[in-house]
């Protein structure tokens, strides 16, 4: 059942995964929260799907994916009013993190020790926030150097939890760490309806 409690943001642009996003905003779904999508500004976004084909790639291929509507733009989200925050995947990362309404809005979920996730490059954009250091975190290996520079340390394993941070190396593994946000989440919103109610 929904409640003013159980908004979650969900972090895009252009070129997020397609996987790594869809798979969050229906487990949400599942557990009676409101996935939001913000992005830079409150229009469709392109997703693409990343692989490493089996023969002739070394590095990851992306394909166009489906596409997906901004709720709300950076610039208007209140993070107070939100119960937890994803980090999704995908190229998106590497050019949106610099944007100043989303530095704002990631420093508060973390001052805050408010549940957060991230999976593959999404990484990037705590680490531009400069929220990581000392923190363990779970990326795709390639972006162990943008974790490691800004203080964070690499997790070898495929996923990974530090306090109110879950991590993923990638989308295969969601369902290893999905159900840690989850709870998280769900001892948030408790917390938050006490709150309310006093």
């Amino acid at each position: 059942m929904a409640t003013e409690a159980d908004g979650v943001l969900i972090i895009v642009g252009d070129a997020t995964e397609t996987v790594d996003t869809l798979y969050p905003i229906l487990r949400l779904q599942e557990d009676g929260f409101r996935a939001v999508v913000a992005a830079p500004r409150k229009r469709r976004y392109q997703m693409v799907l990343h692989e490493i084909p089996q023969t002739g790639w070394e590095i990851t291929r992306e394909y166009e994916g489906y596409t997906i509507q901004a709720d709300v733009a950076f610039a208007d989200v209140q993070p107070e009013a939100y119960v937890g925050i994803f980090f999704s995947g995908g190229r998106a990362p590497e050019y949106i993190r610099y944007d100043p309404d989303l530095v704002r809005i990631t420093r508060y979920f973390f001052e805050h020790d408010k549940p957060a996730a991230s999976v593959c490059h999404g990484v990037e954009i705590p680490a531009y926030a400069g929220v990581v250091e000392g923190r363990t975190m779970a990326c795709v290996p390639k972006c162990r150097f943008d974790l490691e520079v800004c203080g964070g340390i690499y997790s070898e394993e495929t996923w990974a939890i530090d306090r109110n941070l879950v991590s993923g190396r990638t989308w295969h593994d969601h369902g290893r760490y999905m159900r840690h946000w989850i709870e998280l989440l769900k001892a948030e919103r408790q917390r938050m309806l006490g709150t309310q109610d006093a």
